[in-house]
């Protein structure tokens, strides 16, 4: 990955070139759009932050979603009841779905990933560099891969603005939203008191 960095600062992280990441996220779109079924396209994400983003990608364009744990054997054991035979793999943090990318390499099956700088790169073909930890930067990287597959699909045009919103691919905290639905709520509630008043 050292390739993809620009600098490093002083309190450890690392600077990417946007360029290289633009380049890669249309190289993974090219690839996407290479396969004739999107249905033969696999979206795996196992951990929660990124479940949200490889759900709404695979339903925006085609793919067959994988979300949680990811069952071994899927590609490899042809007995068992769950198992595909994907043209491409598309994975959304190679260190959490290490199972899916070793069994990918032995049946020849080619993947896309997004990586961060200290993303093992073993059994990945295309690695996007980006940001996998934060929610919002990988939410918003799955929109936009998204975005460019369906206009090289010509589904959407560049002339227009694709209605779907970055914010519908990030994470949303099940208990943050639950209290923010209770204040919601109870400011109704007082608000009708108020003007029952």
């Amino acid at each position: 990955m050292e390739q993809y960095i620009y600098k490093r600062q002083s309190d450890g992280i690392y600077i990417i070139y946007l360029k290289r990441t633009w380049e890669k996220l249309l190289l993974a779109a090219q690839a996407i759009v290479a396969i004739e079924n999107p249905a033969d396209v696999s979206v795996i994400s196992s951990r929660n932050t990124v479940q949200r983003a490889g759900l709404k990608f695979a339903a925006a364009t085609g793919a067959t979603p994988i979300a949680g744990p990811f069952t071994p054997g899927t590609f490899t054991n042809q007995i068992q009841a769950a198992f595909q035979e994907p043209r491409l793999l598309v994975v959304t943090e190679p260190r959490a779905d290490h199972q899916p990318l070793t069994e990918a390499s032995y049946v020849n099956l080619p993947t896309t990933a997004p990586c961060n700088t200290d993303s093992p790169l073993c059994y990945v073909d295309i690695a996007t560099p980006c940001n996998n930890k934060g929610a919002h930067s990988v939410g918003l990287m799955w929109w936009m891969l998204a975005r460019e597959v369906l206009r090289m699909r010509g589904t959407i045009f560049r002339e227009h603005r694709w209605e779907v919103r970055p914010d519908l691919y990030f994470y949303r905290d099940p208990e943050e939203t639950e209290k923010e639905e209770q204040a919601a709520a109870e400011k109704a509630v007082t608000k009708k008191e108020f003007q029952g008043e």
